[in-house]
């Protein structure tokens, strides 16, 4: 139930993800680089603010490209535009 940076309220099961720079709204496909999986997800907050990580994506975007039981991978991103 905690609002995100954008007003939002933190939904984990959306297709959502935190950057630190990405305008509010943007679209990102983030590809998986150890598996190939991708997902499309919509920036709605601001973060990670960890060292060497540059996204941060919801329970769903996360297990949709097998990240949920590592909790970390080295991925790609690129913009696919806003909104």
């Amino acid at each position: 139930g905690r609002k995100t940076a954008n007003g939002e309220t933190y939904n984990m099961n959306a297709w959502t993800a935190a950057h630190k720079t990405l305008p509010f709204g943007t679209r990102v496909r983030v590809t998986n680089t150890r598996n190939g999986d991708t997902v499309d997800v919509r920036i709605n907050d601001r973060g990670p603010f960890i060292a060497g990580r540059i996204i941060d994506l919801s329970r769903a975007a996360a297990a949709d490209i097998g990240v949920t039981s590592t909790g970390v991978a080295p991925v790609k991103i690129t913009i696919l535009g806003k909104g």
